[in-house]
């Protein structure tokens, strides 16, 4: 989603309030062109700022991508956490109404119809990335960004995220094998790899569709992974 220039300048602007719309720029500016593509000039000069007020306000260029990096991917991987541990915890109190209750309704039941199936663990960390990215969508691409210098503390840090984000995915696949009765640990990684591929590809694509909601893209990811799991399933 395309951060719109701002051409207000400084004066009346509140300092958190500028800070925002700077953070805002440079992390579309930083996830469209790279870090070695972006200059502190260019995001300035959509914000409408001088270049030494973001200096004042960020210092260097690469305190100004840690700026965007830590807060978004500290979003993104609780997002992600959160959805793998509702999805298993679902999965317990399923396993557990399945067993010693099975024979008993609760009271809820007899009230309310019977409840729509829970979203299965892909697509409840889909919806967590998508939430969690609204409104700076670009900051996916900051954080796979490969144009940082390897040997600067912003590529350090990223690379921990990635990490801490390939140790969830790798979780995730692993167990969805585990389901289909596949225990073979290279299928385990080429689909993981595979999900960080869709994943990007996804956020991609909405970008490009800026009316999309979080929402709409996973009722949209829904129907998908039912038309794949239709066409390639047995």
């Amino acid at each position: 989603m395309t951060t719109p220039s701002v051409r207000a300048g400084t004066k009346g602007v509140p300092r958190a309030r500028r800070e925002q719309q700077i953070l805002a720029a440079a992390t579309d500016e930083f996830g469209r062109n790279g870090y070695e593509g972006t200059s502190l000039a260019a995001v300035a000069a959509r914000v409408g700022v001088t270049k030494t007020l973001l200096h004042q306000y960020f210092g260097a260029k690469h305190d100004l991508y840690l700026a965007c990096l830590v807060p978004a991917a500290d979003r993104i991987l609780s997002a992600i956490r959160a959805a793998m541990h509702d999805a298993a915890g679902h999965d317990t109190a399923r396993k557990g109404w399945a067993g010693e209750d099975a024979g008993r309704k609760s009271p809820s039941e007899k009230a309310d119809p019977a409840p729509a199936v829970a979203p299965s663990t892909p697509l409840r960390v889909m919806h967590g990335v998508f939430t969690a990215l609204e409104g700076r969508r670009e900051a996916w691409f900051v954080l796979y960004d490969t144009s940082v210098p390897a040997d600067s503390e912003a590529a350090r840090r990223a690379r921990r995220y990635r990490a801490a984000i390939d140790e969830c995915a790798a979780m995730g696949t692993a167990e969805v094998l585990r389901t289909a009765e596949s225990f073979d640990a290279l299928d385990a990684d080429a689909l993981s790899h595979a999900w960080r591929g869709l994943a990007t590809a996804l956020i991609r694509w909405w970008i490009n569709h800026p009316d999309e909601s979080a929402d709409a893209m996973t009722e949209r990811c829904a129907r998908l992974f039912t038309a794949a799991r239709d066409v390639l399933g047995p």
